[in-house]
């Protein structure tokens, strides 16, 4: 009876998620610029993340913002105040797009208690690379203290609240 439950579940994160066609990452791997980000008084170059939205982030994002995984390639060391959900997604991606909906609606909800960022894996191919994306969408759930908890494929509002409840706002 386990072993068909195991089967099932298995099943249900293949059927719901798109697998990274590595193809078309090559062929789109030209950087845009970052959306629902705004510039800092201080500097003109200087971004920070719009609370309240789903900010769109580059590697170089994720590296301030999130963790620098270059200058601490073998641990986690969270640079955020705030937990924050990490959506990696490719504009391609059918239940990527049914999913983006419910994360913008959690954006709004949680504005000012949790980050909310997204990652084109096609953008962002090393980034994709460094935590293993191999299906989108892909969720990262990163508490402001502990490890990160990745849940792969796509998800209700229900679902998204209750890793909220037990991983980010214990």
């Amino acid at each position: 009876m386990k072993v068909l439950l195991l089967i099932a579940c298995i099943g249900m994160i293949l059927l719901l998620g798109c697998v990274q066609n590595k193809h078309s990452k090559q062929l789109t791997r030209q950087q845009q610029p970052s959306e629902h980000v705004v510039n800092n008084v201080q500097g003109a170059n200087e971004k920070r993340p719009v609370a309240g939205k789903v900010n769109s982030i580059s590697a170089t994002d994720f590296q301030q913002w999130v963790m620098n995984y270059k200058e601490h390639p073998q641990e986690w060391v969270f640079n955020g105040t705030k937990p924050a959900i990490i959506d990696f997604y490719a504009t391609w991606c059918g239940p990527c797009k049914m999913t983006a909906p419910v994360v913008e609606e959690l954006a709004k909800e949680y504005a000012g208690k949790i980050d909310f960022y997204k990652v084109d894996i096609d953008q962002e191919a090393e980034l994709a690379d460094v935590f293993g994306i191999q299906s989108v969408p892909t969720f990262l759930f990163v508490p402001v203290t502990g490890n990160p908890t990745m849940q792969l494929g796509a998800m209700q509002k229900d679902d998204f609240e209750r890793i909220i409840k037990k991983v980010l706002l214990k």
